[in-house]
């Protein structure tokens, strides 16, 4: 066996640092507020003129009115932002790992297999990351066209330069994806710092010399705003829930820093800061409610107002960095967990493990952003458009969280039933409200989750029955190598290495080598490639060796185990088996494909369009060259159809 000295094996040993090691409380926190943080903390450039301007002012500027609408931000952001997901959702990780799709299957894996929830479980969570991808395409168009659009209280005459601005801007953002949410953080950490700080800043100048505003923290006046008058904050609760945009988002990128900086972060700047800032619009509009068309930007002296707007283009750039990690995060769960294609994920850090970057969603989220703006034109007419993604995503978060909190924390029915109460009830009538904008742009958001619930129920169906039908075509291993023993096949010299799903069957490519060239490598590893349910598996526990037949044909099967946030790189696996004995020298090794070519057929089980969206699908997907890091001098394919 080749030997390999010892600094080589120590490379290996910390090929994937684990996440975040290197890096201090301090420096974390500063780098997820870069990240985290920005989709929420921009809410207050549109939330507040959202809501006294929907349906044609409804919501006055009275006193009542206004301690009742800053009684209902602060209380929202509170319960579901503070409450629900920094103290109780972000404890539901998976090793660290986050967002709806980790959730749903902490839930999928803690109830009873066979019930109705099991299935149930996994099902809300495509739901909740499909609607998730309607508020990642959303998120950006709004965040930047909003701050831009604050060009129009110092220079009016720029109106017709803000929307090539804002495409200018979001283009400029989706090309520096590629350099990894540590870059980014890093970059913008210390902006939002600056940002948060100047948001409770402007709040203070304007509580402090009306500090009766702050009677708007008391809970009593929400409720008496709904009791005076129900049918207008009703209304009004369709526009509220932009306080809160970016809940989501927050729960989905945990895992790029951690769960301790972000509660950091959130209690030491960004919760009081966002306070101070909408205590101080409602204190502006009291005293002038003629602000009520822009508050924010005329929250700030006439002197500032350029810089800031400058300042706040650059926060919602940071903001539309939140969901687009949360995407990759959610994309590259969903690849793992069997509901995406084979996508290339690219790890953009060595330090912290769960930063990567998908190329092909990257992508997808650009067009779909700037096909917004040219639909859009306006934040305002974006924001009809924006509540349902976001309420949809916190009611199912909410519901596959309780399900993870009875089977796993074992919580009371009392427990359950409170909390389903104040956070359901709540995010309830925020959905509610924002069902009548349905024909007014809400129809977007559903519409994007729609497209992406079926591209994820096509292919895990899909890659169910392809599965089934491969299985039979391949046929036992046992057989296989019997056959062998009473045939043998021309043995030649040399090591190949068959990737293959499972060690009950044989690798077509394998059974392919044998039948047409009656050729059989001297020793032969049958590799299979899984994700197990966590984001990080340690190398010294990936690799399991199995003998297939006898001990002495020179076939042995390696089952090399990953998280899913762990780089699937099978040479480097290979390095690895050889330090623990495995008689395999990669650097001399072939590589054998079984490149399977899925064709629609008339078996039953799914429909004409799903089959063909299905085969459109595998056609696309990542090649397993680049996907497992094979050498393609030594990598050779042998094809197969599978009939769908």
């Amino acid at each position: 066996m080749a030997t390999t000295s010892a600094p080589a094996e120590d490379a290996i040993e910390n090929e994937r640092p684990s996440p975040r090691q290197g890096s201090g409380r301090l420096g974390l926190s500063v780098l997820a507020l870069g990240v985290v943080f920005g989709d929420i903390g921009t809410s207050p450039l549109y939330a507040m003129q959202t809501v006294f301007s929907s349906d044609h002012g409804m919501v006055k500027t009275t006193p009542g009115d206004v301690y009742g609408v800053v009684s209902l931000v602060f209380w929202s952001i509170t319960l579901i932002v503070t409450l629900k997901y920094v103290v109780f959702v972000l404890r539901a990780d998976n090793d660290g790992e986050g967002g709806v799709m980790a959730l749903a299957h902490l839930a999928h894996r803690t109830v009873r297999a066979g019930g109705r929830r099991f299935k149930l479980a996994m099902l809300l969570g495509v739901l909740g990351a499909s609607l998730f991808y309607g508020d990642s395409v959303i998120t950006p168009a709004i965040s930047v066209m909003s701050a831009v659009e604050g060009l129009e209280v110092p220079a009016p005459s720029l109106q017709h330069l803000v929307l090539p601005i804002g495409a200018v801007i979001l283009t400029g953002l989706f090309a520096v994806q590629r350099f990894g949410t540590h870059v980014v953080g890093r970059l913008f950490g210390p902006i939002m710092v600056v940002w948060f700080l100047v948001l409770g800043i402007m709040g203070l100048d304007h509580v402090l010399p009306h500090p009766a505003v702050l009677k708007g923290l008391l809970p009593s006046y929400a409720i008496l705003f709904f009791v005076d008058h129900p049918g207008i904050a009703f209304i009004a609760m369709g526009a509220i829930v932009l306080s809160i945009t970016g809940a989501e988002a927050l729960y989905a990128d945990m895992g790029h820093f951690g769960r301790s900086p972000v509660r950091r972060s959130w209690f030491c700047l960004v919760f009081p800061c966002l306070t101070l800032n909408y205590l101080g619009q409602g204190s502006l509009i009291l005293r002038d409610p003629s602000t009520v068309s822009n508050p924010f930007f005329k929250m700030a002296p006439s002197t500032m107002a350029l810089p800031l707007v400058v300042l706040a283009t650059v926060a919602t750039i940071i903001a539309s960095q939140a969901v687009i990690s949360g995407a990759f995060s959610v994309s590259s769960q969903a690849e793992r967990l069997g509901y995406l294609p084979r996508l290339t994920v690219r790890h953009t850090s060595q330090h912290e493990g769960g930063q990567i970057y998908v190329a092909s969603v990257n992508y997808l989220l650009y067009a779909g952003v700037l096909v917004l703006l040219l639909i859009f034109r306006t934040s305002s007419r974006l924001a009809t458009a924006y509540g349902l993604a976001v309420t949809g995503t916190l009611i199912l978060t909410t519901t596959l969280f309780l399900v993870y909190a009875e089977s796993a924390w074992h919580w009371s029915r009392w427990k359950l039933v409170v909390t389903g109460v104040v956070f359901g009830g709540l995010e309830l009538t925020y959905f509610s409200a924002n069902l009548t904008k349905v024909l007014t742009g809400g129809w977007l958001p559903l519409l994007i989750a729609g497209g992406v619930c079926t591209v994820m129920l096509t292919w895990h169906r899909g890659q169910t029955l392809v599965t089934e039908r491969r299985s039979h075509i391949e046929g036992p291993i046992l057989s296989f190598l019997t056959n062998c023993a009473e045939n043998p096949p021309h043995r030649v010299p040399g090591t190949a290495v068959f990737l293959h799903p499972n060690h009950e069957t044989t690798p077509l490519a394998l059974r392919e080598n044998v039948s047409f060239n009656n050729v059989l490598h001297e020793k032969v590893l049958i590799v299979a490639m899984r994700s197990a349910n966590v984001p990080h598996v340690p190398p010294t526990e990936r690799i399991k060796v199995e003998d297939v037949g006898s001990p002495d044909d020179g076939i042995i099967h390696l089952t090399i185990t990953y998280g899913f946030q762990d780089d699937q790189n099978l040479p480097r696996a290979l390095r690895r088996a050889q330090l623990q004995g495995v008689d395999v020298d990669p650097d001399e090794v072939y590589y054998f494909l079984s490149r399977i070519t899925v064709h629609r057929s008339s078996k039953p089980g799914m429909g004409k369009l799903r089959k063909r969206l299905f085969v459109a699908l595998a056609h696309n997907a990542a090649t397993p060259i680049d996907y497992f890091s094979l050498p393609e001098d030594r990598t050779v394919a042998m094809g197969s159809q599978v009939p769908l």
